[in-house]
């Protein structure tokens, strides 16, 4: 057996000089690294989910080869086995992002993706059901300046108000075919046919759609509202998808659907009124998408608070939000 001092030490590749192309580089690190994640849910105290999760340093030196990635994974293994997702603790994750690479990185960041599971009661029946909400987290740290993003996705039902118009002005024509005008109406005919397909000849094009949503919230905030956020969502538009459905909730749903027709612009004017009455959110882009049934393309409409001249994301993430 060799002793300790017989041992041979690993060679460390990454820590030599480069002898290729040198030259900084914005980010460097892993994404998608599989790992649980602890969140603080609305009531319910903390709950684990699975999650998707980049780390990344910039690496200022340009003659260094490599970053050390395995401290990055470390890190956040222990920080998020150990703690719940907060500002805090992203903001305490990464400062040890930065302290583990203090030679190397004056910039970090971390991106978590995951879908937050809400339990949403039925419209109308005594029944629930689990809904999933995709969820992003973005967090950087550059010197001491600290920011945070989130985004998510509601998915509601929109319906046309240009074919509600045409599908009930069909259905006058079909009343005037099928009743002459020259004798008097009757009331429990009339009441019948209403409840005949003759009743409703037409009917409007309903989508699924979807709003993705980026917000910044007031500095100092202290936990992520994530039921607050989608709540705020699914009352301004009225018409969320739903989980558990008998006939009655469906009934109740086809009427949210008429009493609340909807353009893409309509779709996009609720969603900004909503997110510009909220307290805390200092800004935020939103994008309405209506997956049309008339069409092979979407109608999008696209809103934001616009301050300072426009919504500003968080600088220099490596693949974009989408």
């Amino acid at each position: 057996m060799k002793s300790k001092s017989q041992v041979v030490s690993m060679p460390d590749i990454a820590s030599q000089p480069n002898t290729q192309a040198a030259g900084a580089l914005d980010w460097v690190g892993m994404n998608e690294i599989e790992i649980p994640i602890r969140l603080t849910a609305g009531g319910t105290g903390d709950i684990r989910c699975p999650a998707k999760v980049s780390a990344f340093v910039n690496l200022a030196r340009p003659e260094v080869r490599g970053i050390h990635m395995s401290r990055l994974y470390l890190h956040l293994d222990r920080a998020l086995a150990e703690h719940s997702v907060t500002p805090m603790s992203l903001h305490h994750l990464l400062r040890d992002f930065l302290e583990s690479h203090a030679d190397l990185s004056t910039r970090a960041m971390v991106r978590i993706d995951f879908e937050y599971q809400v339990r949403r009661p039925a419209l109308a029946s005594d029944n629930a059901g689990w809904r999933s909400y995709p969820f992003s987290i973005i967090a950087t740290l550059d010197g001491r300046q600290f920011d945070v993003e989130v985004a998510f996705e509601v998915t509601y039902s929109s319906t046309c108000p240009c074919s509600a118009a045409l599908a009930r002005q069909l259905i006058q024509q079909q009343f005037e075919k099928d009743f002459d005008a020259d004798r008097p109406l009757d009331r429990d005919e009339i009441l019948q046919w209403l409840g005949s397909e003759n009743g409703i000849v037409a009917t409007p094009h309903s989508q699924r759609s979807i709003a993705d949503v980026r917000v910044r919230f007031e500095p100092g905030f202290q936990a992520f509202p994530f039921d607050e956020l989608i709540d705020t969502l699914e009352n301004a538009l009225k018409t969320p998808v739903q989980t558990a459905v008998k006939r009655e909730d469906e009934q109740e749903f086809a009427r949210l659907n008429g009493q609340n027709l909807m353009f893409c612009e309509d779709a996009g004017r609720r969603v900004q009124g909503a997110l510009n009455d909220h307290d805390r959110i200092i800004d935020f882009w939103a994008r309405c998408r209506h997956f049309e049934s008339l069409h092979p393309h979407n109608a999008v409409a696209i809103v934001t608070k616009g301050v300072d001249g426009g919504y500003k994301p968080i600088d220099g993430y490596p693949e974009g939000w989408d």
